[in-house]
């Protein structure tokens, strides 16, 4: 049985790419439809130049992290672990409960979505959202006509995977179990990996820096709800990015009552002080305990 753990380290670009690439083929080895879909996607040209101008507007325009493949790969590669663990604690993807399809087909549609989901920002950062519902288009007809002979199935399935990729930033809130995975694997994109491009860019604020303290971003299968994302940091200020970009993420998904988050700074003495921060979301409201 494949591992419940996706990890995200901070490592050069290439290997970072090389990591996610291998641990969405082995989950996805048993949902052929699935892998052929990432295949096709992963080498579609207009795909590809959309993360590379999608990032060159967000990091070098903007001053913001990377938005480009790297980051669709990554976040493709932690919707399927996410995905995965919510289907073996029984939980109905949308995708099953609407009719459109299996759960092979949701595992298709999440991996798709979350991969697309950033594709507007090479037009400009405001309305990203619905940007990106227009350019995923033409690369979806291509990648779906070569999946699924049914036009009516495709149909059903764009619907779907288009609204992954308008919801993803919360504006609107997602409504979907798929969209809901998408919106929390995009927050747990927030490792120093990212955060060092925009350091080094000059974008010196308190964004890059927490996103500095950020080590590891872990999603292990949880003991009390089905998802733990836990999280490394090697200084506190690390919270931040947990607080503003992860945690609100799951707090405004629907598949928040089935994550929690726990963070945590190094436990060894040549580290920032030990904090432990535990994010009760099953609850109406996120609740942190402080553990020494």
């Amino acid at each position: 049985m494949a591992s419940d753990r996706v990890i995200h380290v901070a490592s050069p670009k290439a290997r970072l790419q090389q990591e996610a690439d291998h641990a969405i083929r082995r989950a996805l080895a048993a949902y052929p439809r699935a892998l052929k879909a990432y295949e096709l996607l992963y080498a579609d040209p207009e795909a590809r130049a959309g993360w590379d101008m999608a990032n060159y507007i967000t990091m070098h325009k903007l001053g913001y992290n990377d938005h480009g493949r790297v980051h669709a790969i990554l976040t493709g590669a932690a919707a399927v672990a996410i995905l995965r663990l919510l289907a073996e604690a029984g939980v109905k993807t949308d995708t099953e409960k609407s009719g459109a399809g299996d759960l092979e087909d949701a595992f298709l549609v999440t991996v798709v979505g979350t991969m697309l989901h950033d594709l507007g920002n090479q037009i400009h950062r405001h309305h990203h959202e619905a940007f990106g519902v227009t350019l995923a288009l033409p690369i979806l007809e291509r990648v779906l006509g070569q999946v699924y002979q049914d036009l009516e199935k495709r149909v059903k399935l764009k619907a779907l995977i288009l609204h992954s990729i308008y919801s993803h930033d919360l504006d609107p809130e997602p409504l979907t179990i798929e969209a809901g995975v998408t919106a929390v694997a995009d927050g747990t994109d927030i490792t120093k990996g990212r955060g060092r491009k925009a350091f080094q860019l000059g974008s010196i604020d308190i964004h890059s820096i927490s996103a500095l303290a950020v080590d590891e971003v872990m999603i292990l299968r949880g003991k009390e709800v089905p998802i733990e994302v836990r999280v490394l940091m090697n200084n506190s200020a690390g919270i931040f990015q947990v607080e503003e970009t992860l945690t609100r993420k799951v707090l405004h998904s629907p598949i928040r009552d089935y994550v929690t988050i726990v963070a945590t700074t190094h436990p060894d003495e040549d580290h920032d002080q030990r904090i432990i921060h535990r994010v009760r979301l099953h609850e109406s409201e996120p609740r942190f305990v402080l553990e020494r």
